[in-house]
């Protein structure tokens, strides 16, 4: 028999079968982690920018939370023009999109425009990363191949949420916060060559319509609970702004789900959330970036401004949380294929609850060290639940709406994140004293991770084992 004949199962990982089969998944992870990237770089660099640009908390929020906005409330329409046009056009004009929304932020003259292309960026943002995931469902066709993916784009989000608060602590201390932004630049242009070389085009779906109505009340539903949840640290619970904007979400939330029980073709076919597994891993989703995030935000505000610490110490001091990530995701992408996904997610959400609550039990002025081990055990859990989750939404949504359920996914993952962030700063702002507002923000964190072990135990199914 001739050297190489043997099945590809057998192929040393450095033949070029092997490097063909990886390329896609290379190519597509550039582009999210560009997108992790920013996500957790931003958070060190909030303060500085806040000095920088004369801006308030609450501004600064805004600067956050517009991303996230924008992301959230786009990402279902991210998916469904991947179905209808093609996932890898519409990821390559998302890259497009984000890499010059990036360069329109490090040239932001005041807030209000880097407010303003921080929403652009997440415009782009929403376009790449359904598309992500459903450019690795039709690269990789086994469930075996499927899960080593989504765990491998699970470790990638891990090693962008781990490089983004050191890379971005570095970039301000040293360039300048601008440069948080301009780093994305070249990685853009990367993802779209990797991308053009390495992932055929994808099948259209010229059948699939546009719902605006339902994309304008989702717009809207996100838009008005972020302005909730932000503004209620600078006016009060009660003021009129906020109570009026939760009202209204609630309103939106009803329109939404109106209009897509009556549309002929629904962004959101309401039969998806009849399946528990995609609508149980939806909401653990949420649940999971509420707490994660919100963690992240407010630890990074509590470093710097309560300990004193530069951008580069805060980012140095937040990395042990977020480099768990790196290693939690490949952990539970293997481990899935012995358990299956259901004992690793509750695992990971305990996990999560046990290291928020470890913060917020820890007094006022508590040593850093006392502080690691929950920041450790929040990472962990989170992204020991990230590839579990995302592998039951999608295994349990049909490949005629890869792009929907990834978007679906995402879509609550990123509400979850605005929520916390904004919640989290509100009770900065509100509190009579800093360290008090980051431990009950914590504290709450700790109550969402343990909602999504619940969730996990009623809607993941047990039998979900992958075999080699």
């Amino acid at each position: 028999m001739k050297s190489g004949a043997g099945p590809p199962a057998h192929r040393p990982a450095g033949t070029p079968v092997a490097r063909r089969r990886l390329a896609p998944l290379f190519a597509v992870c550039v582009g999210y982690f560009m997108v992790i990237l920013d996500v957790t770089a931003i958070n060190v660099a909030v303060p500085v920018i806040g000095r920088d640009l004369d801006a308030s908390l609450t501004a600064v929020q805004w600067v956050t939370n517009g991303y996230t906005l924008a992301f959230a409330a786009l990402l279902l329409t991210g998916g469904a023009l991947g179905d209808r046009l093609g996932h890898r056009r519409v990821f390559c004009t998302g890259i497009v999109v984000f890499s010059a929304a990036s360069a329109a932020c490090g040239l932001a003259p005041d807030v209000v425009v880097l407010t303003a292309a921080r929403i652009l960026e997440g415009v782009g943002a929403a376009l790449i990363v359904p598309g992500s995931l459903a450019l690795l469902q039709e690269a990789y066709r086994s469930a075996a191949d499927r899960s080593r993916a989504f765990g491998l784009w699970g470790s990638m989000a891990g090693i962008g949420a781990s490089a983004g608060p050191l890379l971005g602590g570095l970039l301000v201390s040293t360039l300048g916060w601008r440069w948080v932004f301009f780093v994305n630049l070249p990685v853009g242009v990367l993802c779209i060559v990797l991308v053009l070389l390495h992932v055929p085009a994808s099948e259209r779906r010229a059948g699939r319509s546009l719902d605006w109505p339902a994309q304008v009340a989702l717009v809207a539903l996100v838009t008005l609970l972020t302005t909730a949840l932000n503004e209620s640290g600078r006016l009060g619970w009660t003021a009129p702004l906020v109570l009026a904007s939760a009202g209204l979400c609630l309103v939106a939330c009803a329109l939404f789900v109106l209009r897509e029980h009556l549309a002929r073709s629904p962004v959101l076919p309401l039969s998806l959330l009849t399946r528990r597994p995609v609508a149980g891993g939806a909401a653990i989703g949420m649940l999971f970036n509420f707490a994660f995030y919100g963690m992240v935000f407010t630890a990074s505000l509590y470093f710097q401004h309560v300990r004193g610490m530069s951008a580069l110490r805060a980012g140095a001091a937040l990395f042990p949380a977020v480099a768990m990530s790196m290693f939690a995701s490949a952990l539970s992408g293997r481990l899935a294929r012995r358990t299956g996904h259901r004992p690793l997610i509750i695992t990971g959400m305990l996990t999560g609850a046990a290291g928020l609550a470890g913060w917020a039990a820890a007094g006022n002025d508590p040593a850093y060290l006392l502080l690691l081990a929950p920041m450790m055990a929040a990472g962990f859990g989170t992204s020991f639940a990230l590839t579990g989750t995302t592998a039951t939404v999608m295994s349990a949504a049909p490949d005629t709406h890869a792009g929907t359920a990834s978007a679906l996914f995402n879509t609550t993952r990123q509400i979850g994140s605005a929520a916390g962030v904004a919640l989290g700063g509100s009770l900065l702002v509100s509190s009579t004293d800093f360290t008090e507002g980051v431990r009950l923000s914590l504290g709450i964190g700790a109550a969402a991770y343990l909602l999504a072990a619940l969730i996990a135990a009623l809607c993941v199914p047990r039998a979900t084992l992958t075999r080699e």
